[in-house]
């Protein structure tokens, strides 16, 4: 892969809100899995844990917890991908919670990103009440779910969305 096809997969790339209900291979759920344990993280230490959901009932639990988005109970498989403070703080001290957050979110763009090469589709969800998925999951108390990413084989916008210049975004030398 070029670099223009590398620009070109990322573009092509969109959050799906709406899917066809088929389920996931486990193949590509492992497929999913493998692309995470390549992201990097501070130290090596990998301070991210994901739950993997596909049952009908608990997905329906969680989208309740998410404020009742759709298309966390359509996706047919979700990952609830977590920060683990001990696996960074051990290491860290306080400073580990941010780079459990920040190991946590680079591993479920990495989702993402491989869900997009299976040509499925994802949705990254941060707007959920965190203490009903942790409870709905069992979650320890070291364990802070981060995202909620919605795969599946889904029916993509027909038109991508409007992207900022990347001028908007950029500072060169100082702010």
């Amino acid at each position: 892969m070029n670099s223009s096809d590398l620009l070109r997969f990322l573009r092509a790339r969109s959050s799906v809100r709406e899917y066809s209900g088929e389920p996931l291979d486990p193949e590509d759920i492992d497929y999913i899995l493998a692309c995470a344990s390549t992201a990097p993280s501070a130290g090596n230490r990998e301070a991210w844990d994901v739950v993997v959901v596909t049952d009908d009932d608990v997905r329906l639990e969680l989208a309740s917890a998410a404020l009742e988005q759709v298309h966390i109970r359509e996706a047919p498989a979700v990952f609830v991908v977590c920060a683990n403070y001990v696996r960074s703080m051990s290491h860290y001290g306080e400073r580990g919670i941010l780079y459990a957050l920040e190991d946590a979110t680079i591993a479920c763009t990495y989702m993402m990103l491989a869900a997009h090469a299976r040509d499925l589709h994802s949705c990254w969800t941060g707007a959920f009440e965190e203490s009903e998925v942790r409870d709905l999951l069992g979650l320890p108390q070291h364990i802070r779910p981060v995202a909620l990413l919605a795969v599946g084989k889904g029916r993509p916008p027909l038109e991508p969305m409007k992207r900022m210049p990347v001028d908007e975004h950029v500072h060169r030398e100082t702010w």
